[in-house]
């Protein structure tokens, strides 16, 4: 059996919980690498993954024989297929933060389950901690990350609108990885000031500040970065904002650590940032994995520990309503001693022609 799913079996059992069901795609793809549509079944006797006759080839091309994970075609099961599934089972877990009520009615009909248990996000709280594989797919969609910054600086001009930009970086993506991890943020001039501003028809300007946040997928597995620089020459007026947010930016890859409180790092900048008149409006940061934001939350409103090989983002940013905005993003890897930035784009002043 996989690593993953022993894992589930064994933390099942800890649980007292004879079976579960998993439902969310995400969470079948990180237990079993399965990307098909369908349902995933961890019963007394097997694991089971339920899908239809237009997933069967995919599905068992994706697993081997050491998965241990049995495939029926749901158009050939019987109520009493399915009654059976669970028999015995008096605590069944489901994922409550995933499943409707009317998912978890029909769960309740369909399978006799005597009683659905609550599982309090317990598989996205393991996908938290990243293990060697999932680490250097991460690390491939940042080098990747990396070289397509390096490839946008050279390609832009002014009169090339926002679109044109986004279009061309989803496109470099999709030639050297498995495509976009999210929606291409390229910000403009006083669109900047939009933390997550949707590319527009406005065209690059003289003297415009830009910001593109940007991330690709490498096996399923995620980059994120934000860099913000600047057409032809930096203007003053931003110059001690911007040296503002890489100062705190840099102070939080210094506080990050194994076992530090992502609250008090989060509340540090909030107080320098209020020091100085400005607000932290969003979160310093998120995990980074399956999902390009999923657990841990970095913020002055959620308090977490941060673990060894968790991977997350540290993205101050500071918002000036209707003039512009200053956000720098690295995706990075918690280590025992420190963090390690797996983004290693320059932060110091850009400035193109």
């Amino acid at each position: 059996m996989n690593k993953k799913m022993q894992w589930l079996r064994n933390k099942m059992l800890s649980l007292d919980l004879q079976g579960m069901i998993v439902s969310n795609p995400v969470n079948i793809r990180y237990l079993t690498n399965i990307q098909a549509e369908g349902i995933l079944l961890a019963t007394r006797k097997e694991n089971i993954f339920l899908t239809d006759g237009r997933y069967i080839e995919d599905v068992h091309n994706t697993l081997t024989l050491f998965d241990e994970i049995v495939v029926y075609d749901v158009r050939g099961l019987t109520l009493e297929d399915y009654e059976n599934f669970f028999m015995f089972c008096e605590n069944v877990g489901f994922e409550e933060n995933y499943v409707t009520y009317a998912k978890y009615k029909e769960y309740m009909h369909k399978y006799k389950i005597n009683n659905l248990v609550e599982t309090e996000n317990m598989i996205e709280k393991q996908r938290q901690i990243k293990d060697e594989e999932e680490l250097e797919n991460i690390k491939k969609a940042c080098k990747i990350t990396d070289d397509c910054y390096e490839y946008i600086l050279n390609y832009i001009r002014p009169g090339m609108t926002e679109k044109m930009i986004a279009r061309e970086i989803d496109d470099y993506y999709y030639k050297h990885a498995e495509g976009v991890a999210f929606d291409t943020i390229v910000a403009s001039g006083e669109n900047s000031s939009k933390p997550h501003a949707i590319p527009t028809d406005r065209e690059i300007q003289k003297e415009d500040i830009i910001t593109i946040d940007m991330g690709c997928k490498v096996n399923g597995y995620c980059s994120d970065m934000t860099r913000t620089f600047f057409v032809g020459k930096v203007l003053e007026e931003v110059k001690p904002i911007y040296e503002l947010v890489l100062k705190n930016q840099e102070q939080v890859l210094k506080d990050m650590r194994e076992n530090a409180n992502t609250k008090q790092i989060a509340k540090m900048v909030d107080n320098d940032f209020r020091l100085n008149n400005y607000d932290l409006i969003h979160a310093l940061g998120h995990g980074v994995g399956l999902e390009v934001h999923e657990a841990p939350a970095l913020g002055i409103n959620s308090e977490n520990i941060l673990k060894e090989n968790m991977v997350i983002t540290n993205e101050p940013g500071i918002y000036i309503a209707g003039k512009y905005g200053v956000r720098i993003e690295d995706t990075v890897q918690i280590t025992k001693g420190g963090a390690e930035i797996l983004t290693m784009s320059p932060k110091r002043y850009t400035i193109i022609k």
